[in-house]
Protein backbone atom coordinates (compact mmCIF):
# COMPACT_ATOMS: atom_id res chain seq x y z
CA UNK A 1 0.00 0.00 0.00
CA UNK A 2 1.10 3.27 -0.88
CA UNK A 3 1.91 5.74 1.73
CA UNK A 4 1.13 8.54 0.04
CA UNK A 5 -2.22 7.29 -0.97
CA UNK A 6 -5.10 8.51 1.94
CA UNK A 7 -6.20 5.28 4.26
CA UNK A 8 -9.89 4.72 4.37
CA UNK A 9 -11.47 4.68 7.72
CA UNK A 10 -11.67 0.80 7.41
CA UNK A 11 -7.79 0.97 6.89
CA UNK A 12 -7.12 2.52 9.45
CA UNK A 13 -9.19 0.30 11.67
CA UNK A 14 -7.66 -2.98 10.56
CA UNK A 15 -4.36 -1.11 10.87
CA UNK A 16 -4.91 -0.37 14.31
CA UNK A 17 -6.26 -3.85 15.39
CA UNK A 18 -3.20 -5.22 13.47
CA UNK A 19 -1.00 -2.86 15.81
CA UNK A 20 -3.38 -4.60 19.02
CA UNK A 21 -2.00 -7.78 17.64
CA UNK A 22 1.82 -7.25 16.90
CA UNK A 23 2.39 -5.37 20.29
CA UNK A 24 -0.23 -6.66 22.88
CA UNK A 25 -1.91 -10.03 21.88
CA UNK A 26 0.66 -11.80 20.35
CA UNK A 27 2.63 -13.26 23.27
CA UNK A 28 -0.88 -14.86 24.28
CA UNK A 29 -1.84 -15.47 20.84
CA UNK A 30 1.33 -16.64 18.61
CA UNK A 31 1.19 -18.35 15.40
CA UNK A 32 3.91 -19.87 12.95
CA UNK A 33 3.35 -19.42 8.77
CA UNK A 34 4.54 -21.76 6.38
CA UNK A 35 4.75 -21.37 2.39
CA UNK A 36 3.74 -18.39 1.18
CA UNK A 37 4.65 -16.01 3.81
CA UNK A 38 5.18 -12.30 1.76
CA UNK A 39 1.86 -10.02 2.17
CA UNK A 40 -0.95 -10.41 0.04
CA UNK A 41 -1.19 -6.95 -1.11
CA UNK A 42 -1.05 -6.60 -4.99
CA UNK A 43 -4.27 -7.12 -6.02
CA UNK A 44 -8.02 -8.78 -5.05
CA UNK A 45 -8.22 -12.38 -3.40
CA UNK A 46 -10.66 -14.67 -2.13
CA UNK A 47 -8.54 -16.34 0.98
CA UNK A 48 -10.21 -19.69 1.70
CA UNK A 49 -9.11 -21.31 4.92
CA UNK A 50 -10.91 -24.24 7.28
CA UNK A 51 -12.48 -22.53 10.37
CA UNK A 52 -11.96 -24.32 13.89
CA UNK A 53 -12.13 -21.13 15.81
CA UNK A 54 -13.36 -17.13 16.11
CA UNK A 55 -9.75 -16.52 16.48
CA UNK A 56 -9.18 -17.85 12.91
CA UNK A 57 -9.64 -14.02 11.70
CA UNK A 58 -5.80 -13.16 12.98
CA UNK A 59 -4.38 -14.75 10.82
CA UNK A 60 -5.94 -14.03 7.68
CA UNK A 61 -5.99 -10.27 8.65
CA UNK A 62 -2.33 -10.02 9.65
CA UNK A 63 -1.64 -12.01 5.93
CA UNK A 64 -2.12 -8.78 4.22
CA UNK A 65 -1.97 -4.77 4.91
CA UNK A 66 -5.39 -4.07 3.00
CA UNK A 67 -8.86 -4.40 4.97
CA UNK A 68 -10.62 -7.87 4.75
CA UNK A 69 -13.83 -8.54 4.60
CA UNK A 70 -15.32 -11.31 6.12
CA UNK A 71 -18.25 -13.73 5.16
CA UNK A 72 -19.79 -14.41 8.56
CA UNK A 73 -23.02 -15.67 10.14
CA UNK A 74 -25.94 -13.41 9.56
CA UNK A 75 -26.87 -14.23 13.25
CA UNK A 76 -23.45 -12.57 14.57
CA UNK A 77 -24.72 -9.47 12.90
CA UNK A 78 -27.61 -9.18 15.22
CA UNK A 79 -27.03 -8.23 18.43
CA UNK A 80 -24.00 -7.71 21.44
CA UNK A 81 -20.70 -7.25 20.95
CA UNK A 82 -20.59 -9.12 17.67
CA UNK A 83 -22.97 -6.86 15.89
CA UNK A 84 -20.52 -3.60 16.83
CA UNK A 85 -17.40 -5.94 15.97
CA UNK A 86 -18.98 -7.22 12.04
CA UNK A 87 -20.28 -3.62 11.65
CA UNK A 88 -16.84 -1.56 12.35
CA UNK A 89 -14.76 -4.36 10.18
CA UNK A 90 -17.30 -4.19 7.63
CA UNK A 91 -18.06 -8.34 7.46
CA UNK A 92 -20.22 -9.40 5.05
CA UNK A 93 -23.30 -10.96 6.68
CA UNK A 94 -24.58 -14.37 5.08
CA UNK A 95 -27.96 -16.43 5.91
CA UNK A 96 -27.75 -19.97 6.66
CA UNK A 97 -30.07 -21.16 3.75
CA UNK A 98 -28.16 -18.92 1.23
CA UNK A 99 -31.15 -17.66 -1.10
CA UNK A 100 -30.02 -13.93 0.15
CA UNK A 101 -28.05 -12.76 -3.34
CA UNK A 102 -27.02 -9.83 -1.49
CA UNK A 103 -23.82 -11.09 -0.05
CA UNK A 104 -22.25 -12.49 -3.29
CA UNK A 105 -23.20 -9.00 -4.86
CA UNK A 106 -21.56 -7.13 -2.04
CA UNK A 107 -18.15 -9.75 -2.02
CA UNK A 108 -18.59 -9.27 -5.91
CA UNK A 109 -18.41 -5.39 -5.67
CA UNK A 110 -15.13 -5.26 -3.24
CA UNK A 111 -13.17 -7.96 -5.32
CA UNK A 112 -13.88 -5.88 -8.58
CA UNK A 113 -12.44 -2.64 -6.72
CA UNK A 114 -9.39 -4.67 -5.33
CA UNK A 115 -10.07 -5.20 -2.41
CA UNK A 116 -9.77 -9.04 -0.30
CA UNK A 117 -12.98 -11.25 0.41
CA UNK A 118 -12.40 -13.54 3.13
CA UNK A 119 -14.67 -17.37 3.27
CA UNK A 120 -14.71 -20.19 5.43
CA UNK A 121 -16.51 -22.51 3.35
CA UNK A 122 -17.29 -24.81 6.43
CA UNK A 123 -20.11 -22.30 7.48
CA UNK A 124 -19.64 -23.18 10.58
CA UNK A 125 -16.48 -24.19 13.51
CA UNK A 126 -15.22 -27.87 12.88
CA UNK A 127 -15.05 -29.05 16.37
CA UNK A 128 -14.57 -32.89 14.88
CA UNK A 129 -11.51 -34.80 14.47
CA UNK A 130 -12.33 -34.75 10.82
CA UNK A 131 -10.19 -32.62 8.60
CA UNK A 132 -13.43 -30.42 7.53
CA UNK A 133 -16.79 -30.55 7.82
CA UNK A 134 -18.49 -30.29 4.66
CA UNK A 135 -17.68 -27.28 2.34
CA UNK A 136 -20.90 -25.29 1.47
CA UNK A 137 -20.30 -24.13 -2.24
CA UNK A 138 -19.73 -20.42 -3.29
CA UNK A 139 -16.73 -19.74 -3.16
CA UNK A 140 -14.86 -21.22 -6.25
CA UNK A 141 -18.21 -19.33 -8.22
CA UNK A 142 -17.62 -16.52 -6.75
CA UNK A 143 -13.83 -16.76 -8.18
CA UNK A 144 -14.88 -17.72 -11.37
CA UNK A 145 -17.20 -15.04 -12.08
CA UNK A 146 -14.85 -12.33 -10.49
CA UNK A 147 -11.89 -13.69 -12.35
CA UNK A 148 -9.69 -13.51 -9.26
CA UNK A 149 -7.56 -15.79 -7.40
CA UNK A 150 -8.20 -18.01 -4.62
CA UNK A 151 -5.29 -17.93 -1.30
CA UNK A 152 -5.92 -21.43 -0.01
CA UNK A 153 -4.76 -21.36 4.14
CA UNK A 154 -5.21 -24.50 6.35
CA UNK A 155 -4.65 -24.96 10.17
CA UNK A 156 -3.99 -28.06 11.69
CA UNK A 157 -5.48 -27.14 15.05
CA UNK A 158 -7.85 -24.44 16.87
CA UNK A 159 -5.68 -21.39 17.91
CA UNK A 160 -5.18 -21.37 21.54
CA UNK A 161 -3.72 -18.94 24.28
CA UNK A 162 -0.13 -19.70 25.20
CA UNK A 163 0.15 -22.05 22.84
CA UNK A 164 1.83 -21.53 18.79
CA UNK A 165 0.02 -22.80 16.39
CA UNK A 166 1.01 -22.93 12.67
CA UNK A 167 -0.42 -22.25 9.53
CA UNK A 168 -0.25 -23.20 5.90
CA UNK A 169 -0.49 -20.15 3.29
CA UNK A 170 -0.46 -21.63 -0.54
CA UNK A 171 0.44 -20.12 -3.33
CA UNK A 172 -2.74 -17.64 -5.14
CA UNK A 173 -4.39 -19.78 -7.65
CA UNK A 174 -6.94 -19.16 -10.15
CA UNK A 175 -9.64 -22.00 -11.17
CA UNK A 176 -9.15 -20.36 -15.08
CA UNK A 177 -10.24 -23.65 -16.84
CA UNK A 178 -13.68 -22.57 -15.81
CA UNK A 179 -13.36 -19.10 -17.31
CA UNK A 180 -16.05 -18.60 -20.13
CA UNK A 181 -17.65 -21.94 -19.49
CA UNK A 182 -21.40 -21.71 -18.28
CA UNK A 183 -21.48 -22.60 -14.73
CA UNK A 184 -23.52 -25.28 -14.60
CA UNK A 185 -24.43 -27.36 -11.62
CA UNK A 186 -22.08 -30.50 -12.53
CA UNK A 187 -19.42 -27.47 -13.33
CA UNK A 188 -19.73 -25.63 -9.94
CA UNK A 189 -19.22 -29.23 -8.22
CA UNK A 190 -16.24 -29.63 -10.23
CA UNK A 191 -14.77 -26.34 -9.49
CA UNK A 192 -15.56 -27.14 -5.98
CA UNK A 193 -13.64 -30.64 -5.90
CA UNK A 194 -10.51 -28.69 -7.17
CA UNK A 195 -10.82 -26.11 -4.05
CA UNK A 196 -10.99 -28.85 -1.64
CA UNK A 197 -8.20 -31.01 -3.35
CA UNK A 198 -5.98 -27.77 -2.93
CA UNK A 199 -7.48 -27.39 0.50
CA UNK A 200 -6.69 -31.21 1.39
CA UNK A 201 -2.65 -31.21 0.03
CA UNK A 202 -1.77 -28.11 2.09
CA UNK A 203 -3.87 -29.59 5.25
CA UNK A 204 -1.27 -32.77 4.46
CA UNK A 205 1.85 -30.66 3.94
CA UNK A 206 1.43 -29.09 7.29
CA UNK A 207 0.37 -32.41 9.04
CA UNK A 208 3.89 -33.56 8.07
CA UNK A 209 5.65 -30.51 8.89
CA UNK A 210 4.11 -30.57 12.65
CA UNK A 211 4.93 -34.71 12.53
CA UNK A 212 8.32 -33.59 11.47
CA UNK A 213 9.42 -31.10 13.92
CA UNK A 214 7.42 -33.41 16.87
CA UNK A 215 9.96 -35.98 15.67
CA UNK A 216 13.35 -33.96 16.33
CA UNK A 217 12.25 -33.05 19.47
CA UNK A 218 12.77 -36.33 20.91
Amino acid sequence: MSKKQKLTKLEKWFRFMRRIYKYVARPFLPYKTYGHTEKFNDGPYIFVGNHKSVLDVIPAAMATDKAVHFMSKSELSQKGISKWFIKKCECIPVSRDGTDVRPVMQAMKILKSGGIVCIFPEGTRNKTDKMFLPFKSGAAALSIKTKTPIVPFVQVSKIKFFRKSHFYYGEPFELSEFYGKKLTQAEIEKADEALVKMLTDLYIKLENILKSKKKNKK
